[in-house]
């Protein structure tokens, strides 16, 4: 039995796992952002509004997660409770502790994310690497992985853009996942992404190496002034694609935005109307070019789009392999996850977890990892 096995010490822990936030002192912090914000000169100063709401926001959450904290772990207890008294709860008490220990596993993530950026909404960019079919497949696989990530995480998913590959697959695709902590969350998944496999495409069953690169940036606020000249814009418009029937728009109401002085690119076609769509390919471009700003303050040896490395041998983050055995490899963390296939339905949190905690102690590899032994 489960409950025999657990030692009152260990039951009585459930009970006071929530304390682990300090809610008074949350409280405390919370009143004094509200006072701040009950002042109506905050309002005439966006500069000074924004951040005092995103710290309420900041501090409600945790709130919220601590009382969710609480009211899973004295569920628990109340099961122990119940196993001790000789009812058979066995099958609905492990069940809440797997539960509860999947929690406070997010919880733990979220405690290591505190950059100014890390509650935003994520912005993620997939392409395919050379290799034609095979890579425009593996693309697509990807971006169908951190879609079903986003819905197990009760986020919002939209897809921005998606460019459909010529036999399968896509050529590119942008989609933006909406939630507290996204960006955070996600900042890791940035680089390139290795595929081993015996490809469907082939038909001698040979086994094939494909490559697909993702690139995450933060969905900013409109607060945020971000200086974009009209004249360093090229705004381009076309008819809009998709599996054919009424997806295939007869107008040309998507838009595709460049930045020239940067060679940014976002665009944006899964609105019918095309000033929609135009001013969510702005709101892209912006973000693109705040994460851009940012890693210029970080005196940065290369630009933003120089930190997305050659989708290619040696420039991978994380290895993929169905063939000729199963597992899923982070390069720089050194996570491994046997169950691929879990981890490509959306299951991502060992990775997640992993790099985050590599991040706070400081032990990331400044480049690419040596991978010869991946295989």
């Amino acid at each position: 039995m489960i409950w025999n096995t657990c030692t009152p010490r260990c039951a009585s822990g459930f009970a006071n796992c929530g304390s682990i936030f300090d809610s008074t002192r949350l409280r405390r912090e919370l009143t004094a952002i509200e006072d701040k914000i009950a002042d109506p000169g905050v309002w005439a100063d966006a500069a000074r509004s924004q951040p005092l709401m995103r710290e309420r926001k900041r501090l409600e959450t945790l709130l919220a997660d601590d009382a969710e904290l609480q009211r899973r772990s004295e569920d628990v207890e109340a099961y122990f409770d119940l196993a001790r008294e000789g009812e058979a709860v066995e099958p609905e008490l492990k069940r809440e502790i797997e539960a509860l220990t999947a929690f406070a596993e997010q919880l733990e993530s979220k405690t290591m994310l505190s950059g100014e950026s890390d509650l935003l909404n994520a912005i993620v960019v997939v392409h395919p690497g050379a290799g034609g079919t095979e890579s425009q497949d593996w693309a697509e696989m990807l971006m169908r992985m951190y879609l079903r990530w986003g819905e197990r995480q009760g986020f919002k998913v939209e897809i921005n853009e998606v460019q459909d590959g010529d036999e399968a697959g896509i050529k590119s695709a942008t989609f933006t996942i909406s939630g507290e902590y996204a960006y955070g969350l996600l900042t890791g998944e940035t680089g390139v992404h290795r595929l081993v496999r015996i490809s469907p495409f082939d038909s001698a069953k040979r086994r094939h190496t494909s490559f697909a690169s993702v690139f995450v940036s933060p969905e900013i606020d409109d607060t945020i002034v971000i200086d974009i000249k009209p004249e360093d814009l090229r705004i381009d418009t076309y008819r809009s694609g998709g599996k054919g029937g009424q997806h295939v728009n007869t107008t040309d109401s998507a838009v595709r935005i460049t930045h020239i002085p940067t060679g940014l690119v976002t665009g944006c076609q899964n609105e019918r109307s095309q000033h929609k769509n135009k001013e969510r390919a702005m709101k892209m471009m912006r973000s693109r070019l705040y994460e851009y700003e940012l890693e210029k303050k970080k005196a940065a040896t290369k630009k933003l789009e120089d930190s997305k490395l050659d989708i290619g041998w040696g420039s991978q983050i994380r290895s993929y392999v169905l063939q000729p055995y199963r597992m899923a490899k982070d390069l720089r963390t050194r996570v491994e996850v046997g169950d691929v296939d879990k981890v490509l339905d959306g299951d991502l949190e060992p990775f997640i977890r992993g790099y985050l905690k590599m991040r706070r102690e400081g032990n990331l590899p400044a480049g690419p990892v040596d991978d010869a032994d991946d295989l």
